[in-house]
């Protein structure tokens, strides 16, 4: 890895796991029928964080 990577990020880092634990823990235990409406935005909300960090990165370093 370099010097300036992504990964060596410590907010994209939280970003990831906090990703990850809507994916796994939170969404997972919403009602079936919510698959498609709120689940499903959660979800999409949740994946825009790392998302928007890196975006942000590689304006600074690309």
């Amino acid at each position: 890895m370099s010097k300036h990577s992504l990964e060596n990020l410590e907010t994209w880092q939280k970003a990831r796991q906090l990703n990850l634990f809507i994916y796994r823990e939170i969404t997972l235990n919403y009602p079936e029928d919510e698959k498609w409406g709120l689940r499903s935005q959660v979800r999409r909300a949740a994946i825009s964080i790392p998302a928007n960090i890196a975006e942000g990165y590689g304006r600074y370093y690309f």
